[in-house]
């Protein structure tokens, strides 16, 4: 199946703005929020029709949704501190985490 994704969930990403990392939980070829939310929080204006992700944060307990023009990989492949990671993820290897398969 073609995508127009850069990202995966399980990798660990810097924001180019804010320049906080953390891991992608979720990934959508298209904003997925609602107007009120991309009103209020999307200040420069991503365009909505490109790929949007979920991230936790790393050292946080925030998540962000974040426009993929405003990510990138980060350098700094060690683990994400976030309270969530297992809900999401039941391994790291290294260089990213392994989603985790719901049953």
């Amino acid at each position: 199946m073609q995508t127009n994704l850069r990202f995966h969930a399980g990798q660990i990403v810097t924001h180019r703005r804010f320049s906080y990392r953390g891991v992608i939980y979720l990934c959508d070829e298209q904003f997925e929020s609602t107007d009120e939310w991309y009103e209020q929080m999307a200040i420069s204006r991503p365009p909505k029709d490109r790929p949007w992700y979920g991230v936790l944060v790393d050292n946080s307990l925030h998540t962000t949704y974040v426009a993929e023009r405003n990510l990138s990989l980060s350098e700094d492949k060690s683990q994400v501190n976030h309270p969530d990671l297992g809900f999401y993820f039941d391994q790291f290897d290294g260089l990213e985490y392994r989603v985790r398969v719901m049953n």
